[in-house]
């Protein structure tokens, strides 16, 4: 086996096992800034300082009885679960975590990616309509129709930083930010890719998929037991992949700021560790800042979330895209 497949595999697996245990210390975190935010205790009985709290809700879920509604539609019911999970552990094969650190580099990367997070809105569209109750169809509905809203919008701000770069390939697109980062070039297109990624999180203030007062729980109203966990697992794992690549495409990646005007030659071992502490910090920061907006802003009307995304964002993101093409041929050829 050559070298480079054995790095590609250990990458793989460091990232597999951070992400899928990303998700229990992002509710542990979630918990603790919440109750800060409202002045409140928070988990404090289960371990030392409540970080135990995760691993007791698991064993709940564990422990739940497992629910099927009997007019429903069995195997989609099971499988819709599955695959927002399946989609947010494809999304990490082309993120890099450091200068020659990420499981594959393919040419049309920021394709696979914007490919592999269409896919997720099946998981919840089909979990809405195998559930066949009317709350759960509405909130399947409404993701459907959120997340295809705020796809394009997103998909824009992407090819505005493929413009800057002139390469699809993520690897190259992070290692371009050495010494300018994007947000700076780039910082319309920034807000445009941050708040579309909120609305595909179905975070606050997008999370009208699954609004109690007037969906009960939405899409997973009649889901219980593990199966209920995976969209819960789902959910905090998108936060955590939408995190990376904001950090990816505008804040510089695994880069310290303006790195290549200051920071010294490093041994191999030295740049490596240097590169993921700062990736990952950085990831830390926008989990923060996910978890902040969510016990800070109310949730928005549905007809809001349709106008910002259709009659705000998608014509600014369309600008935007015009204006650093328009921008780099006039640089390019003047």
């Amino acid at each position: 086996m050559a070298e480079a497949e054995v790095n590609s595999y250990v990458v793989l697996g460091a990232a597999l096992f951070m992400l899928l245990n990303s998700a229990a210390l992002t509710v542990y975190a979630e918990r603790r800034i919440a109750s800060f935010i409202q002045n409140r205790v928070g988990p404090n009985r289960v371990g030392p300082l409540g970080l135990f709290q995760p691993l007791a809700d698991v064993l709940k879920l564990l422990l739940k009885e497992d629910v099927t509604p009997v007019e429903g539609h069995r195997t989609i019911h099971t499988i819709a679960p599955m695959i927002p999970v399946i989609t947010a552990l494809m999304t990490i094969a082309v993120i890099p975590f450091g200068e020659g650190i990420f499981v594959t580099d393919i040419n049309a990367g920021v394709l696979y990616l914007l490919a592999v997070a269409s896919l997720g809105v099946y998981g919840v569209t089909l979990a809405g309509w195998a559930s066949n109750s009317k709350y759960s169809l509405l909130g399947g509905l409404r993701a459907a129709a959120q997340m295809v809203s705020y796809e394009l919008p997103l998909g824009m701000a992407l090819a505005s930083v493929v413009l800057l770069v002139g390469s699809l390939s993520v690897v190259e697109i992070a290692a371009a930010q050495e010494n300018w980062w994007f947000v700076i070039m780039n910082p319309l297109g920034a807000i445009i890719f941050i708040v579309a990624a909120f609305a595909e999180s179905n975070r606050t203030p997008f999370d009208l998929v699954e609004a109690e007062q007037e969906l009960v729980g939405g899409f997973h109203t009649e889901y219980s037991s593990m199966k209920f966990g995976m969209f819960f697992l789902a959910e905090y794992m998108h936060v955590v992949i939408n995190s990376m690549l904001i950090t990816t495409f505008f804040f510089g990646s695994y880069h310290l700021p303006f790195a290549g005007y200051w920071l010294p030659e490093m041994s191999t071992l030295a740049k490596g560790i240097l590169d993921v502490l700062v990736f990952s910090g950085k990831t830390v920061f926008f989990v923060f800042v996910f978890i902040w907006v969510r016990w800070t802003i109310p949730r928005f009307k549905f007809n809001q979330v349709m106008n910002l995304g259709w009659s705000r964002l998608l014509p600014l993101s369309i600008l935007n895209f015009v204006v650093i093409a328009l921008i780099i041929f006039l640089i390019n050829n003047y």
